[in-house]
């Protein structure tokens, strides 16, 4: 559902910065700017109060008419994961013949870090940002929301977002997961994943997957975490471990493909019986897997669908010009692939 932008949602001036801390707009302006003799007292007053109230500076003030640029700023924790760049082709082909063009910037799931990118790239004036999940700092989610521009939080729709949000339920997806594990008969669950903190996305699909199991009187016996990138290699020596910690478990659930890929190869190298001695499913759907022989069970998460509506949102070409505050939940689809049994 669409909604009229809010008109009260106005780029902060100096002004608003000068009337917060109480010194004049010049004050500001050169503590903001770096230059001039300010004593470090008002020079942290002046900042204190710019991160409060979300206020970046105008970086283009006063060179276009339109204190815009044709860029659309796009902000995702990695490059390396391979979920993403399916998401950027996706807004890539969204703003087609918009006049925008994307331009990355990489948090590497950093709290901080998305402040300082999202810091400079809104100091350039964009016409829109897209950035990955819906939890932010005090700071950053200031900037969001008094940015002036329409803005796109993508791949999560299980919380509030600053203006637009596309999205899946991870939630709903781990419950969705558990209940097709359940129905085929497994009863002894271990879980594999990164370490939660940063990954609000993995946490929620465990959340949910819990949630799921406890239904039929079940829970996880056994977890296996890492903290790095989701590797073939590491995949393999987590599936290693938990199975030798625990031989009774007869399946395994992975935050990601590639660390399913990793231990669908170890279980078959070993002699496992896949799936009926053991069942494996991951999450992403990733195309790079299917060219394996065993496919691994996952979830198709809908990425490239999430990138393009999200550029839609930005772009409001099929919006008739209503651009910011839509809410669009996609259904991510189970493929069952080889490693589950039959129902």
């Amino acid at each position: 559902m669409s909604r009229e932008p809010n008109e009260n949602r106005r780029p902060l001036t100096l002004r608003d910065v000068s009337e917060a801390s109480g010194v004049s707009e010049m004050t500001v302006s050169r503590v903001l700017r770096n230059r001039g003799d300010v004593s470090v007292a008002t020079r942290e007053r002046v900042l204190e109060a710019a991160k409060r109230l979300g206020y970046v500076p105008n970086k283009i003030a006063g060179a276009l008419a339109s204190q815009r640029v044709n860029l659309v700023g796009v902000i995702i924790p990695s490059l390396g994961n391979l979920v993403f760049p399916e998401v950027l082709g996706g807004i890539s082909d969204g703003l087609e013949g918009s006049g925008l063009q994307p331009v990355v910037g990489v948090t590497d799931y950093s709290p901080e870090k998305e402040e300082t990118v999202l810091y400079e790239m809104l100091s350039w004036r964009p016409s829109g940002v897209i950035l990955a999940g819906l939890e932010h700092s005090d700071a950053a989610r200031a900037m969001l929301s008094n940015s002036g521009i329409p803005i796109v939080e993508i791949m999560d729709v299980d919380g509030e977002g600053v203006d637009s949000v596309v999205g899946i339920s991870h939630r709903r997806a781990g419950r969705q997961m558990a209940d097709a594990i359940v129905g085929s008969g497994y009863k002894h669950i271990g879980f594999l994943g990164s370490k939660m903190p940063e990954d609000h996305r993995a946490r929620k699909r465990l959340e949910g997957f819990r949630e799921g199991l406890a239904v039929a009187g079940l829970d996880i016996e056994d977890q296996e975490f890492y903290a790095g990138g989701s590797a073939l290699a590491k995949g393999r020596e987590m599936t290693q471990a938990i199975l030798e910690r625990s031989p009774q478990l007869d399946f395994l659930y992975y935050s990601n493909d590639m660390i399913g890929a990793g231990g669908m190869l170890w279980c078959l190298e070993n002699g496992k019986r896949v799936p009926e001695e053991i069942g494996l499913a991951g999450f992403n759907g990733l195309p790079l897997l299917d060219g394996f022989s065993c496919r691994l069970a996952t979830m198709d998460a809908c990425r490239r669908e999430i990138g393009l509506k999200a550029a839609e949102i930005i772009s409001g070409m099929p919006h008739e010009g209503v651009i910011g505050g839509e809410r669009i939940v996609l259904e991510p689809k189970l493929e069952w692939g080889d490693t589950i049994r039959k129902r």
